[in-house]
């Protein structure tokens, strides 16, 4: 009770601050989206593998644009959950039941709230975090953060990097982007590889292919551990990724895909002859 005042009396003193300033309110921004739009569901079989145990299933990912708009700020936003969980064997030795749901502004692309219920092995989290975007602040269950303008969350930043044009980018060159996670703001790379074909369960396509930067740890041991290929079409959807852990590595592999804005191009007909 005493820290939830303590935070409120906080963003009333940040606020009275900002609003004694002569400043014009910010103006949000406009980013032209043409890679998701409402009711887009993607679905993702993660594998764990090594040389000791071969090729297991290690579990399930889910992400999912809500079909329907909500009000938040008196502007339409998109409401996105992604979900995470571990089956089978895997669940003996790390469990992992995950739930983050974020709304982003579907004109800006910026979030305006973000809810996070992380369980993996003996790790518990649960945060909810308001972003006052207008004024450069994040409020979480504990803090209340200053934050850079158009500041994302872990699961907007997906979202918002699957807009960026990199028509003229060259393999080598790279993106930041710029996140909240734990009342800290973190600013990651992702890096651009080039384009290379992929085949998958759910078939062959054309890809892009990038390395995104994590944060090292007791999982990563170095900040470039992933590959991530991701479809080259206007959808931008994630089709495999690859990650080196400690002991080990781990792939997360679309299987399943339904509510797409534009027509899946990137997948190469079985019929197809190579040109």
């Amino acid at each position: 009770m005493i820290n939830r005042i303590y935070i409120r009396l906080t963003i009333l003193f940040c606020l009275l601050l900002s609003s004694g300033l002569p400043v014009v309110a910010q103006t949000l921004r406009t980013i032209k989206n043409s890679a998701f739009t409402y009711g887009e569901k993607l679905e993702f079989r993660v594998y764990y593998q090594s040389a000791i145990t071969g090729k297991v299933t290690a579990g399930e990912a889910k992400l999912e644009v809500k079909k329907k708009s909500v009000t938040k700020n008196d502007r339409e936003s998109f409401h996105i959950i992604g979900t995470g969980q571990s089956k089978g064997a895997f669940n003996l030795f790390f469990k992992v039941n995950d739930r983050f749901e974020t709304y982003i502004d579907e004109a800006a692309l910026i979030p305006w709230q973000f809810i996070r219920r992380t369980r993996e092995g003996g790790y518990k989290k649960d945060d909810e975090v308001t972003f006052h975007q207008n004024h450069g602040l994040a409020v979480s269950r504990n803090a209340v953060k200053k934050v850079p303008v158009n500041t994302q969350d872990i699961l907007s930043v997906f979202y918002y990097a699957r807009t960026l044009d990199i028509g003229g980018v060259k393999p080598g060159e790279s993106f930041p982007l710029p996140f909240f996670l734990d009342d800290s703001v973190y600013v990651s790379k992702i890096v651009f590889l080039g384009r290379e074909q992929i085949k998958t369960e759910l078939g062959t396509f054309n890809c892009l292919k990038f390395k995104p930067m994590v944060l090292k740890g007791e999982v990563f041991s170095e900040p470039y551990p992933m590959e991530l290929w991701i479809s080259d079409d206007l959808n931008r959807v994630p089709i495999l990724l690859k990650s080196a852990v400690i002991v080990g590595s781990v792939k997360m592999e679309l299987m399943s895909y339904e509510g797409l804005k534009n027509p899946f191009q990137s997948k190469i007909q079985a019929n197809s002859s190579k040109k």
